[in-house]
């Protein structure tokens, strides 16, 4: 089964290209620069629309048993 719907993966390709083309804002209004920020964006935006996109993780849990001393 796939995690991502069709939609998803046009809005990402959708914001690759913006970001190429240096059209593609953040939410602050800046240019955006980095791929993984534009790929957040537009799973985002997906998200907003309806598509099929998983929750986003609410972060790094850390396990105490790791921890060092």
């Amino acid at each position: 089964m796939a995690k991502y719907g069709k939609a998803a993966g046009k809005r990402v390709k959708s914001a690759m290209h913006r970001k190429k083309k240096g059209t593609l804002k953040s939410g602050s209004g800046r240019k955006v620069t980095s791929r993984k920020q534009a790929i957040a964006i537009a799973l985002s935006e997906a998200r907003e629309k309806g598509a099929k996109v998983p929750r986003k993780s609410s972060g790094r849990k850390r396990s105490s048993s790791k921890r060092k001393k």
